[in-house]
């Protein structure tokens, strides 16, 4: 009677901790954030439940990521993996260090999230687990693209997005499809930059109905950022625009930083630079409050292109050298690239030839190490707005090399097939 009277209190509590869970998310689903982190902390403090403690803590970890607070973001990770550890379970564990490998990825900790993005795919789950991977491949392929390593981010990509069409998953189909914009926009090839957002925004208009709003808003500022970069500048502040006025509604601050910088970066490319500083200002505000260190870079990098549009080639070295300890902290060899690129041209209007060969020795050097040419015919990739197309092996070559260089395989790898990638 004393065993049974115990089972039936568990299951009551276990019963309220979702019901009280699930009350946080109709309110989080409401934008009544505040209400909701309440009643999930009250539920965290008394549950004794372990799998409805991990739940809460899977919404807490969601929201923090939402509100940019990715340090607490981490701190709640933490919390969840121990939980799972405790419990034992394949299934829990997978997500708990999924949201590991996330909160890492926003706090731009690149060779954390690959280890545990890996540990994750090592898990030996049920088919719930198993249907985690195509994030798990996403997240990894967002933390090889902060890296520079892009032939083991589009691997990662294309994994995810074939996860996300053998599961009919439409929400993780347009998550890798922004996540591919950005990464031609890396690599300058801006007509695939802007397919992809776009085809994004197409899901959402099709599929969305019931969907959170930050998809349309994500697709958006992508799609924007592609414009930009093609100079469609109306069309590039009109998606802007959009995506910011969602991000304001729903207290998105990381993706406010992100538009910010991007309004910064239209205004400097009409050399109005008086209204992108102000705008840079902003964004590095945000950027610095959430921990969002290579968009602090990419911040600096803009205002260093502003400096030189007016002829203050010191100012102009400041900034790109806070950009250049930044991209160096956290690993990311593109970012590196581009400041030795903008510091040569600094150094040739000031005739500083010297100063002028150590970059350039420099800029070839991380060419060499990005791999960034062209298998076939040698020529950079990444240095203007060119077509580009991989291979099945990933490997990246000029899509006018593909199409006029007949070859039985991949020039690096070696492999036999020449069917086109699938991104």
């Amino acid at each position: 009677m004393i065993i049974f009277m115990r089972d039936f209190v568990a299951e009551m509590g276990q019963d309220q901790t979702k019901q009280q869970t699930e009350k946080g998310l109709k309110l989080y689903q409401c934008n009544d954030t505040e209400k909701a982190l309440y009643v999930w902390m009250k539920v965290l403090r008394k549950t004794t439940d372990p799998g409805g403690k991990f739940r809460v803590l899977g919404c807490l970890i969601t929201a923090h990521s939402e509100m940019g607070k990715y340090k607490e973001m981490l701190q709640y990770s933490l919390a969840q993996i121990n939980t799972a550890r405790e419990m034992e379970d394949p299934d829990y564990l997978t997500e708990g260090y999924l949201n590991l490998a996330r909160s890492n990825e926003k706090l731009c900790d690149f060779q954390k999230t690959v280890s545990y993005c890996e540990t994750c795919l090592n898990m030996q789950g049920t088919t719930v687990s198993l249907q985690l991977n195509g994030q798990v491949c996403l997240s990894m392929g967002n933390a090889f693209l902060g890296l520079s390593v892009f032939q083991k981010g589009l691997v990662s990509y294309e994994k995810a997005l074939r996860y996300a069409h053998n599961n009919d998953d439409k929400m993780l189909e347009c998550r890798v499809c922004c996540s591919l914009g950005n990464f031609y926009i890396q690599l300058k090839d801006y007509e695939k930059a802007l397919f992809f957002p776009c085809k994004a925004a197409e899901l959402v208009n099709d599929y969305g109905k019931g969907w959170s709003l930050k998809y349309r808003a994500m697709s958006q500022y992508h799609m924007s950022v592609a414009y930009r970069k093609l100079m469609r500048l109306p069309d590039a502040m009109e998606c802007c625009e959009e995506s910011m006025k969602i991000a304001l509604q729903h207290g998105d601050r990381p993706l406010q930083a992100l538009c910010l910088l991007n309004f910064a970066d239209i205004h400097r490319c009409q050399k109005d630079v008086d209204k992108a500083f102000p705008r840079y200002e902003s964004s590095m505000c945000i950027m610095s409050e959430i921990g969002n260190r290579l968009g602090q870079a990419s911040i600096y990098v803009g205002v260093g292109k502003c400096w030189i549009l007016q002829k203050e080639y010191d100012k102009a070295l400041d900034s790109l050298q806070r950009a250049h300890d930044l991209a160096e902290a956290i690993g990311n060899k593109l970012c590196i690239l581009k400041v030795h690129s903008l510091r040569e041209a600094v150094y040739r209007c000031k005739e500083q030839q010297e100063d002028l060969r150590e970059q350039v020795v420099k800029f070839l050097q991380c060419v060499e190490e990005l791999e960034l040419y062209c298998g076939m015919c040698g020529e950079s990739i990444g240095e203007k707005n060119q077509q580009l197309q991989a291979l099945p092996c990933s490997h990246i070559f000029h899509l006018k090399c593909l199409q006029t260089n007949g070859t039985k395989g991949c020039p690096k790898c070696h492999r036999t097939s020449l069917k086109l990638g699938f991104v």
